[in-house]
């Protein structure tokens, strides 16, 4: 099958861009400005890349309007570059071409309903009263829970786990080894041992939300777990019970949000960083890397927490002194002693 082609104009049409330049440039693929060829995009989001565009052999680039003066290459006008450069770049990636119907090694309760479009790959398992909706795929070894929904056009990929009371919306796309609607971390403390407490809700996953490789959703305790539509979830993410996270929020790999926590809308969330459970996040708050959040925050804006890494032997003294901070603020005049 042979890569497909759009020349600058065909592309400027399809998604609203002015063409500077050869409107009839021909464009098979996408690349970085450094590694570009003649018949490749580049983009140019970051002004400090601008310097590449002397040297890179792109045959089209999107840029911003500033950007493209004194650029004798062929440019592809766009307000936001890199959304233009991602829209484009979907032409070019390989889909699989799933027929629909059961492959003969899948094991299907006879109480599920699965729609006639749906692809169900090898081995799969699909439980009591589960519903796969129209166009959806679930692809080779993938287990589907007791009285889950896949909802229209969702994919799990490969070896994804529903456990139970799982409720996928439309477009929803599920990574390898991402596992939904385990058991929440639900214990109480009875005699001096642990009693296990019943987790007896489910996961609500909204539209278009996508959900990288072995991330794990727990299921609520009494309600769902819940992540709104458009939410965006990294490899190797922890959501605990009942957590709550809001629309169009994206959160970077390894970060964890514990119990009952509740983020807002339009949220990002840093690689490794951290959520106490019960806690609230408001609207368009940016949590950067590593940082743990331990207390609600009522005001949107960047938070931070922890030291900048520094060689072992001064975070060894500056940690020795962390200690004497108190002691040190009880000296200074006019303030609270206790």
């Amino acid at each position: 099958m042979s890569a497909p082609a759009y020349t600058a104009k065909e592309l400027g049409a399809r998604f609203g861009l002015e063409v500077a330049g050869d409107p009839n440039a021909i464009v098979r693929g996408v690349a970085t400005l450094a590694n570009a060829r003649a018949d490749s995009l580049g983009f140019l989001a970051n002004p400090k890349y601008r310097a590449q565009l002397a040297q890179t052999q792109a045959g089209v680039v999107t840029m911003r309007a500033e950007d493209a003066e004194g650029f004798h290459g062929t440019a592809l006008i766009a307000r936001d570059p890199y959304a233009a450069f991602a829209r484009i770049a979907a032409l070019f990636e390989p889909r699989s071409d799933a027929s629909s119907g059961i492959h003969a090694s899948a094991v299907v309760d006879p109480t599920a309903t699965i729609d006639s479009t749906a692809h169900i790959g090898p081995y799969v398992v699909i439980g009591a009263r589960c519903t796969v909706g129209p166009a959806a795929m679930v692809g080779p070894g993938c287990v589907v829970g007791d009285d889950c929904h896949v909802g229209e056009g969702s994919e799990l990929i490969a070896r994804v786990t529903l456990v139970t009371r799982v409720r996928l919306g439309r477009r929803v796309r599920i990574h390898p080894g991402a596992v939904l609607g385990a058991d929440g971390f639900g214990l109480a403390m009875d005699a001096g041992r642990w009693l296990k407490v019943p987790q007896l809700g489910g996961v609500s996953i909204g539209d278009d939300c996508e959900i990288g490789a072995n991330t794990t959703i727990d299921r609520g305790a009494l309600e769902d777990t819940i992540l709104e539509e458009d939410v965006r979830l990294d490899n190797q993410i922890q959501v605990g019970h009942n957590a709550v996270i809001g629309a169009h929020t994206a959160m970077a790999g390894c970060a964890a949000v514990a119990g009952s926590a509740k983020i807002g809308r339009y949220c990002l969330i840093g690689g490794g960083a951290g959520v106490l459970g019960h806690l609230e996040l408001c609207d368009r708050v940016v949590v950067t890397a590593m940082s743990l959040v331990t207390h609600s925050i009522r005001e949107p804006g960047e938070y931070s927490s922890g030291t900048p890494i520094m060689d072992n032997r001064s975070w060894r003294k500056n940690a020795a002194r962390f200690k004497q901070l108190d002691s040190l603020a009880r000296r200074l005049p006019g303030k609270d002693k206790e």
